[in-house]
C-alpha cells in the first residue's frame, strides 16, 4: 500500500483538556471544566466532594523524582529518554521534558502519536520492533509532517529486516529512512539478538539495504534484576561487555550510518539497575554516543518492586560520592486512596478498590495512610495492616485481631495505598489530581490515554 498520500493524521487529545463526571474519580455532582481551572476549585482528596476509590499524585515528590534522576544522568554523562509508556500522560511527558530529557521511549507508533501532538516530543525511541504496514505508515506520516523529529526503533532479526526493507520499497522515492538499533537479547528473555555472530550478521544486512540506517544498540536488562548486589553486578558485567564488544565490531566494519550532525545512540532500560546500566551506556569510541536510559517507573517510583530494587543500589550510589551526602533518593508519588466498605469479622476489612484500580501484577499494595471518616487530614497507616488479595473491585486488609497495639480501622475510614509497579496503575485511570500540603490539596491534574 502506497502511503506518500495518505491523509493528516488528526490532533490527540481535542483541546480544551477538558475534566468531568465521566471520569472515574471525578466529583459525580461537578459540571465539567477545563484542567487549567481545577486549582481553582479548592478540592481536598479526602474532602467530601471526591469520590474514592482515587488515583493521586503527590506534587512534592513528583517534582523530586524527575529532577533526582535527570540529575543522576547528567552527572554520569547519560541522557534520560524516559519510558511514556509507564503514564501515558502529556502533561507529564512535557514535565520530563522541560526538565532535561532529551526525549521519550515509547512501545509503539500509536503511543508515539500521543508524545507527538499533545506532549511535544520531537526525539524518540520506540524500543520495540515495527513490523505492521499501519504502524509503519503512521511513523511515516508523524515524520513527513513534524519538522525535526527524530524517531529510532528496534531491530532483532533477518526476517524483520526483510519486511522493513520491502514496506520501503513500496513508497516510492523520497520515503523518509528508517532509523534502527540493533537490539541485543539473553536467552530466555525477551526481544533481542542471542549472540555476537547473529548480531552482527543482521547489522551487515541493515546497512547493505536502501531505506534503513543503523544508528546504535539497546537492550533490556530489566528480566534479570534480583536486588541482590553480587547478582546484578555480575549480571550487568555480561551486558557492558556483550555491548561494547559488538559496538566495536560494528564499527570496525563501518556498519553505522548517521545524518550529517547526528551522533549514534546506544540505549538500556534502567528502571531497575540505572546505576549499574550507567557503564555499558559510556563506550570508548571513534564516534560521538549518547548513552540513553530508558527509566519509566523513576517518575512516581513505588512502594512495593522498584522500592525494593533502589534500596539495594542506593549503597552503590552513594559510594559514588556525585550526590550530597543524606540527599533523598526516589519517592513514592503514586498513591490509590479508598473506603472501609465492611468489617465483617475480626482481623479483616474490606476496602473499596481492586484490580480494576490497583497493580497486583508485581505484589500487592501497601498501606501507608489512615483517615478515620471526616478527617481531611491522615496519619500513617498502622505497622501490622496488609493487603491479603483483591478482587475486581475489593481489597482485603488484615490484621492480628489478637494483638491489642494494632489500631483497628471502622466503616467508613480512608485508608491510603501504596502501589508495587506504577505501570499497570496508571492504565486503570484516565485522570489522575496532583495534590499538595498535609491536607492534600489538589492543585492539577493529568490525564492519561491509554
Amino acid at each position: 500500500m502506497d502511503t506518500t498520500h495518505s491523509p493528516a493524521t488528526p490532533p490527540i487529545p481535542p483541546q480544551p483538556e477538558l475534566l468531568g463526571p465521566w471520569l472515574k474519580g471525578f466529583p459525580p455532582l461537578q459540571a465539567p471544566l477545563p484542567l487549567s481551572a481545577l486549582a481553582a476549585q479548592g478540592w481536598r482528596a479526602l474532602g467530601p466532594e471526591m469520590p474514592m476509590p482515587l488515583a493521586l499524585l503527590r506534587r512534592e515528590a513528583l517534582a523530586h523524582n524527575i529532577a533526582w534522576m535527570q540529575r543522576f544522568a547528567a552527572q554520569r554523562g547519560l541522557s534520560l529518554a524516559p519510558h511514556g509508556k509507564t503514564t501515558m500522560s502529556p502533561q507529564l511527558f512535557r514535565r520530563q521534558l522541560d526538565a532535561g530529557a532529551w526525549g521519550l521511549s515509547f512501545a509503539n507508533v500509536q503511543q508515539l502519536r500521543i508524545g507527538v501532538q499533545a506532549g511535544g516530543v520531537r526525539r524518540a525511541l520506540i524500543a520495540n520492533q515495527l513490523l505492521g504496514e499501519a504502524e509503519l505508515g503512521l511513523l511515516a506520516e508523524l515524520l513527513r509532517q513534524t519538522p525535526g523529529l527524530r524517531v529510532a526503533s528496534f531491530v532483532d532479526s533477518p526476517a524483520q529486516c526483510q519486511l522493513l526493507q520491502a514496506w520501503q520499497a513500496r513508497q516510492g522515492p523520497g520515503a523518509p529512512a528508517l532509523e534502527l538499533l540493533l537490539e541485543l537479547g539473553s536467552e530466555g528473555g525477551r526481544c533481542g539478538v542471542r549472540d555476537a555472530e547473529s548480531a552482527l550478521a543482521l547489522a551487515r544486512q541493515v546497512r547493505a539495504a536502501p531505506g534503513l540506517r543503523l544508528v546504535g544498540l539497546a537492550f533490556y536488562e530489566g528480566l534479570g534484576a534480583r536486588g541482590e548486589d553480587e547478582a546484578d553486578r555480575a549480571w550487568m558485567a555480561g551486558w557492558t561487555q556483550r555491548a561494547h564488544a559488538l559496538l566495536a565490531a560494528c564499527e570496525a566494519e563501518d556498519l553505522f550510518e548517521l545524518a550529517e550532525g547526528q551522533e549514534l545512540l546506544i540505549s538500556a532500560g534502567g528502571s531497575a539497575l540505572f546505576d549499574l546500566v550507567c557503564g555499558a551506556l559510556r563506550p570508548r569510541s571513534r564516534h560521538r554516543w549518547r548513552g540513553l536510559l530508558r527509566s519509566g517507573c523513576y517518575i512516581t517510583h513505588d512502594h512495593g518492586l522498584y522500592k525494593r530494587l533502589v534500596d539495594v543500589a542506593a549503597p552503590r550510589i552513594a559510594a559514588e560520592g556525585l550526590s550530597e551526602a543524606g540527599e533523598p533518593g526516589l519517592q513514592g508519588a503514586l498513591e490509590v486512596w479508598c473506603q472501609v466498605l465492611s468489617c465483617p469479622e475480626p482481623g479483616l476489612a474490606l476496602l473499596g478498590a481492586g484490580r480494576r484500580d490497583l497493580s497486583y501484577d508485581q505484589g500487592m499494595p501497601t498501606p501507608i495512610g489512615w483517615a478515620p471518616l471526616g478527617q481531611l487530614q491522615f496519619g500513617p497507616a498502622p505497622a501490622g495492616w496488609r493487603i491479603a488479595a483483591m478482587n475486581d473491585q475489593h481489597a482485603y486488609l488484615r490484621w492480628d485481631a489478637q494483638d491489642p497495639a494494632i489500631a483497628v480501622p471502622a466503616v467508613g475510614d480512608r485508608v491510603g495505598l501504596g502501589i508495587s509497579h506504577p505501570c499497570t496503575t496508571f492504565d486503570k485511570w484516565n485522570w489522575l489530581p496532583i495534590v499538595e500540603g498535609e491536607d492534600y490539596r489538589i492543585v492539577d491534574a493529568v490525564l492519561t490515554h491509554f
